[in-house]
């Protein structure tokens, strides 16, 4: 590992999935403050509209106030149904008040009836609305006056003030399928997926790279990550037949869901060997309190012995 690890800077953030009961002030704010404090490169908070997990952009605000160094990312916020101009205001003016930390990922939206009511959106025409909305943000980021007539959107010198901090605020991706690896070629900046292997990393991370150089584009080389869930104990009954249903082709659930810390390390070293530096985990069930009532930090602390060493 040593030659890969020498040439890309590994970087270990931390994510919340979509089912955290986290969402107040007080047990999120200590989660946040950790964070901080025990180094962790980012917050990867999830959109999930009927679930318990708090709104990304509201909730990645509130963390922005609170921290100085912590990055925000998304894991993912989903774009079709949403304006892109007052999507773009809204980014550009987290990216500008936390000083440049913002992580942008995009994604189609999860199949479900309860998520495409709430977004407008069906499910036929999610793919559509994204390749024309992400190409969009870019445009009202760096552009002074944006003209754009398409299917779905059409704009006549529109603008979007202020630019964000970042120039070029990169977009990341997500999504294993041939068609989504192709899309991150073609539009993305970065690639985070999840429910992967280090075989399946090492395996599309060339697609990648080769779609993005038919469309005259390039990927970061430190632009290609995993979010990694892990956990402590046995793997719930749900989870292991959701596996079965996704990933036919494997023959033990734990080879998506490392069990364990020493499992998570070894399964981000070997991801590293594929070609990833960028890593989110995410623990699949909810921290216990500690002894002082704060349910995330004996976790967090944990997770950071374990993993930061891996930091270059």
């Amino acid at each position: 590992m040593a030659d890969t690890v020498a040439s890309v800077k590994i970087r270990i953030g931390y994510g919340l999935g979509t089912r955290t009961l986290t969402n107040d002030g007080e047990s999120f704010g200590a989660f946040v403050d950790d964070l901080e404090r025990l180094g962790f490169d980012s917050l990867w908070l999830s959109e999930r509209i009927s679930g318990e997990a708090p709104d990304p952009i509201v909730a990645l605000a509130f963390a922005a106030a609170r921290t100085t160094r912590l990055k925000l990312g998304m894991s993912v916020l989903v774009l079709p149904g949403r304006n892109p101009v007052l999507l773009a205001e809204e980014l550009a003016t987290l990216d500008r008040l936390s000083g440049g930390r913002l992580l942008p990922a995009f994604g189609l939206g999860v199949a479900d009836p309860h998520e495409q009511q709430a977004f407008g959106v069906e499910r036929t025409e999610r793919a559509k609305i994204f390749d024309e909305a992400l190409p969009l943000l870019r445009r009202l980021w760096t552009e002074e006056a944006v003209d754009h007539d398409g299917k779905w959107f059409h704009y006549e010198g529109i603008q979007v003030r202020p630019k964000p901090v970042q120039q070029p605020l990169d977009l990341w991706l997500g999504g294993i399928a041939p068609s989504e690896l192709r899309r991150v070629g073609r539009l993305g900046d970065g690639w985070l997926p999840s429910f992967c292997t280090a075989a399946d990393l090492a395996a599309a991370i060339p697609v990648i790279v080769d779609t993005a150089e038919a469309h005259d584009r390039a990927v970061d080389p430190e632009h290609f990550g995993a979010l990694v869930i892990y956990c402590d104990g046995e793997l719930p009954d749900a989870l292991v037949e959701m596996v079965a249903r996704r990933r036919p082709d494997l023959d033990d659930p734990s080879e998506l869901v490392p069990r364990g810390l020493p499992a998570l390390r070894a399964r981000i070293e070997a991801m590293v060997e594929a070609g990833a530096s960028k890593f989110v985990v995410v623990p699949l069930s909810e921290p216990r309190p500690d002894a002082d009532g704060a349910p995330w930090r004996e976790e967090l602390e944990a997770v950071a012995a374990e993993l930061k060493p891996l930091e270059t």
